[in-house]
């Protein structure tokens, strides 16, 4: 079984984003970037499966700019056989919607044909959580989400997923989709030699363009700004004082 694996890459989840001066997004000036951590969960999974002897080939497919390249040598470090970089703009700032990834990763899935694709469940830029979706509506394959633990059983892939109170386990049919959450795994770190390793290993370029994808952003941002500051808190001497002081705020 092959496994395609989509990785996105993003600001550093340590890096503290900063605002333009003029709200017209987020400023990427001199800003580490790396691999989406969900998409490093997902990486990490497919790994485990080929060593389960489950997988017998992991391919890394990245959609962006041209210096998603990083993001992809890192995957293919950690243990992706190969890669795929679709350069679909020449912006750092453009962010390909997921509507336009779906349509690539569909046209790159007819021709590498996996068994499964892995995702992340969402990229922690934009936080969409709608490409996995996505694709495998346009694919017409079945689906599970926000997987916390995946066994693959014959022709049959059996995830267990995080819901609103508590867990839920399904049973999809290959091929399948599947979106990772942060429970899943505890990804590797890429060791020096495997490092060294991964620069020889195939990366091939696409443009969206040779798949026929318009890639035009549909959605337009009208203004990006920072999260309110929470307010100083205050201290009270008794709990008639607390519930005193929540009514006068409305609270309760």
């Amino acid at each position: 079984m092959k496994v395609l694996v989509p990785v996105k890459r993003v600001i550093d989840y340590n890096v503290k984003v900063r605002v333009k001066a003029d709200g017209s997004g987020v400023d990427l000036a001199n800003v580490k970037m790396s691999m989406n951590p969900f998409d490093e969960i997902a990486v990490e999974q497919a790994i485990r499966l080929k060593e389960a002897g489950q997988a017998e080939e992991i391919v890394a497919v990245s959609i962006g700019v041209k210096q998603a390249q990083e993001t992809l040598r890192t995957a293919l470090a950690i243990g992706a056989d190969r890669a795929i970089l679709v350069v679909a703009s020449d912006d750092v700032h453009k962010d390909i919607e997921p509507l336009a990834v779906a349509k690539i990763l569909k046209a790159i899935v007819d021709e590498e044909q996996p068994g499964l694709v892995l995702c992340g469940k969402q990229a922690i830029d934009n936080d969409m959580n709608a490409t996995g979706q996505m694709l495998s509506a346009l694919m017409g394959w079945s689906q599970a989400t926000f997987a916390s633990e995946i066994a693959i059983e014959g022709d049959k892939a059996k995830v267990t997923r995080e819901v609103d109170g508590g867990l839920q386990t399904i049973e999809v049919s290959m091929p399948t989709v599947v979106t990772v959450d942060l429970r899943l795994n505890e990804p590797r770190y890429a060791s020096l030699p495997n490092i060294m390793k991964a620069k020889k290993k195939p990366l091939d370029e696409k443009t969206a363009e040779d798949y026929g994808v318009d890639v035009s952003n549909r959605l337009e941002i009208v203004k990006t700004v920072e999260p309110a500051e929470r307010a100083a808190g205050i201290k009270v001497g008794s709990v008639d004082e607390l519930v005193a002081k929540l009514k006068e705020a409305g609270a309760v």
